[in-house]
């Protein structure tokens, strides 16, 4: 073979392989250009920990200046970042109302509350009882409490036990004092004599 034929051979493989890198690249880096960047997963709102947790707690709160209420909680948690922020009591609470001479309006019990701050909006749930300045007691597994409308209210079974009676239904509203209030739905009035014998009716079957 002459060497000007081995010239010409040597140059076509050199352009030949040149082209076929061209076209590698070309197919590739676009490839790996259009790839996306992997990414963390996005963190939920509920994922999201609470901005304060204070545990042990008894302290007194104010609105408007004026000492109003008494908490007493095994754990407070405080989400303030949350949409809508609120303060969360999920290992039950223990709440006294003032008035305005710091007299206690009504005390509160529940299993697990929330406190939410822009609305004023209390939600208390689990084993709900409260007891009236005036001694009446009220027992349900779910209350709202409106400190903005000033009511109390429920779509839920209670249980209303005044001095001489006990009154049950479905659904209830009150003022905020817990002295006037109506059952929606009354399944029952019961003197209180009436229900104490049929307390004692039931556990003397039993």
């Amino acid at each position: 073979m002459s060497a000007k034929l081995k010239k010409h051979i040597y140059r076509l493989f050199i352009n030949i392989t040149v082209a076929t890198w061209a076209t590698v690249m070309f197919l590739f880096v676009p490839a790996c250009g259009n790839k996306e960047k992997p990414t963390a997963a996005a963190v939920k709102e509920g994922d999201s920990l609470p901005d304060m947790r204070t545990t042990g707690v008894t302290t007194l709160v104010s609105d408007s200046g004026m000492i109003r209420y008494k908490i007493i909680t095994a754990e407070w948690l405080i989400y303030s970042h949350r949409n809508p922020p609120f303060w969360a009591f999920k290992k039950g609470i223990y709440l006294e109302k003032f008035d305005s001479l710091f007299h206690v309006d009504a005390s509160i019990k529940a299993d697990t509350a929330y406190y939410y701050e822009p609305k004023k909006l209390w939600e208390l749930r689990g084993n709900v009882h409260i007891q009236s300045q005036r001694g009446d007691k009220f027992d349900t597994e779910l209350m709202f409490w409106d400190q903005g409308k000033e009511k109390i209210y429920s779509d839920k079974f209670i249980r209303i036990e005044q001095v001489d009676k006990v009154l049950t239904g479905y659904g209830f509203e009150s003022n905020q004092q817990m002295t006037e209030y109506q059952i929606y739905n009354n399944t029952g009035i019961f003197t209180v004599e009436d229900n104490a014998v049929q307390a004692d009716s039931t556990q003397t079957s039993k």
